[in-house]
């Protein structure tokens, strides 16, 4: 467009030049003819003059009202009337002809005489190499056009290019996958930005194995007191409460060594990290465990839980624990949430107050566990529900393990009161991993005609009810 606005200019003064040209040699003509007339009005002479302004022009030009017999020389195209007023006039004047333009100029010959010297302009001459000039003008503006679109198309393509391909690596990594890297390119901010995003990259990798050794090296230092609770635990008697911690001071050994070991293991950049409301590859995946009985899980559970219930004096019991009710949760996992909220009542609850474990399997293909408890109850269920809020003093993690459990068991956790204990109900919902096929209805043996058969009859019933 900025083309446009200063071709189309450039053209109209093309063609201005072009009228001033032809015009400028009708007055050269004009000029030579005038200073003979000044002189004498020998016609003789007159034509001589004529004759010497040369080339094919010399057709054009003319003198009328010549001496007293009002001679005409030449071949002449202006009309009486504007021959008349010409010689009227002090200045050349110029009248409209058919084919072009009459260019007119008064010469005083005296004897109060005037003439005219006319000089006809044909219409090409006055648009003479305009029409070329248009069209080489128009070509170089449709040129351009053509290569500013080239250009533009170019530089948009370079820049889109460039932010396609910053949007992309910001996508995956979002999704987890900590390798992404980007050849900085393009607009200088998008440049400043890519440079930004693979630092921010290189950071987050540091970050993270920066906390993985971290834990690693907590949870090996936790394998000294380990050792000593194990010790001491050999040298107990050979009854019950000395097996029970055994067997808790043996369970939390395997689950040391599982966190160790996928602590250890090196970040898979080219593969996404699952966050926090996905379950890891860690203890689950390395012990094969692609479920378990909640039924089972319960029972284990509250073997160890219903000693520790005793010595503080709480009446605990499990409810629906007779029939399985399989998920799809690894054992170990639905054990570790379990333990979370049965420990959150031994801790946070004063000693002697009841609670228990239900398990029900319905019928619409979901398995709940319920633990509820006689305490206060849980004053703000969502605060508690995030991940490192806790109003006790504890971590704030117990909740976030059963909230994650319940998500890999493809349901939901709700926090509310017991209607029986009085206290927190926790719910856990988790799909059934063997949901019994649903009932059909009985279809009728006479179809769509015993049903039109039948139709009319209960109507007849319910208007007899309504009465």
């Amino acid at each position: 467009m900025v083309a446009l606005a200063f071709l189309i200019p450039l053209g109209l003064v093309v063609q201005q030049l072009a009228r001033e040209r032809a015009f400028a040699d009708a007055e050269r003509q004009t000029a030579v003819v005038v200073a003979v007339l000044t002189v004498t009005t020998d016609p003789l002479a007159i034509e001589r003059a004529i004759a010497s302004t040369g080339g094919p022009a010399v057709s054009r030009v003319s003198v009328h009202n010549l001496g007293e017999e009002g001679l005409e020389i030449g071949t002449g195209h202006a009309a009486a009337k504007d021959l008349a007023h010409a010689a009227d006039q002090a200045a050349p004047v110029t009248a409209t002809v058919e084919g072009g333009l009459s260019y007119l100029e008064p010469v005083d010959v005296g004897s109060g005489r005037t003439a005219v010297v006319e000089v006809f302009i044909p219409e090409d001459e006055l648009s003479n190499g305009v029409s070329g000039a248009w069209w080489a003008l128009t070509a170089v503006a449709v040129g351009l056009v053509i290569a500013s679109v080239w250009v533009g198309d170019r530089l948009a393509a370079k820049v889109t290019a460039s932010a396609r391909q910053l949007a992309g690596a910001a996508g995956a990594l979002s999704e987890g996958y900590l390798d992404v890297r980007l050849d900085p390119s393009g607009p200088r901010e998008l440049a400043e930005a890519s440079f930004a995003l693979n630092v921010m990259a290189d950071r987050i990798m540091a970050l993270l194995t920066n906390e993985r050794e971290l834990v690693a090296d907590l949870s090996h230092r936790l394998r000294t007191p380990l050792t000593a609770l194990r010790l001491d635990a050999e040298t107990l008697d050979d009854s019950q409460d000395a097996d029970r911690i055994r067997d808790a001071i043996a369970a939390l050994e395997v689950e040391i060594d599982k966190l160790i070991r996928a602590m250890r293991e090196p970040i898979d950049a080219h593969s996404p990290t699952p966050d926090r409301g996905e379950r890891s590859d860690g203890a689950a995946a390395s012990t094969g465990e692609q479920g378990c009985d909640v039924a089972e899980v319960v029972r284990d559970r509250m073997m160890f839980w219903s000693a520790v219930a005793g010595d503080q004096e709480r009446d605990c019991k499990a409810i629906g624990t007779e029939s399985p009710a399989p998920v799809h949760v690894a054992k170990s996992e639905l054990a570790a949430a379990l333990d979370a909220l049965i420990g959150n009542v031994i801790r946070y609850t004063p000693q002697g107050v009841p609670f228990e474990v239900a398990v029900t399997r319905r019928d619409d293909g979901y398995v709940v566990l319920r633990v509820e408890d006689g305490g206060p109850g849980i004053p703000d269920p969502e605060l508690a529900l995030q991940r490192g809020e806790s109003g006790q003093g504890s971590t704030g993690l117990g909740l976030d393990i059963v909230r994650r459990v319940a998500v890999e068991g493809n349901g939901t956790v709700n926090i509310g009161t017991s209607a029986t204990l009085g206290g927190a109900s926790v719910v856990i919902v988790m799909a059934d991993a063997d949901p019994a096929p649903k009932e059909q209805p009985p279809q009728s043996r006479f179809g769509l005609v015993g049903r039109l058969s039948r139709e009319p009859n209960e109507r007849r019933r319910r208007g007899k009810a309504a009465s």
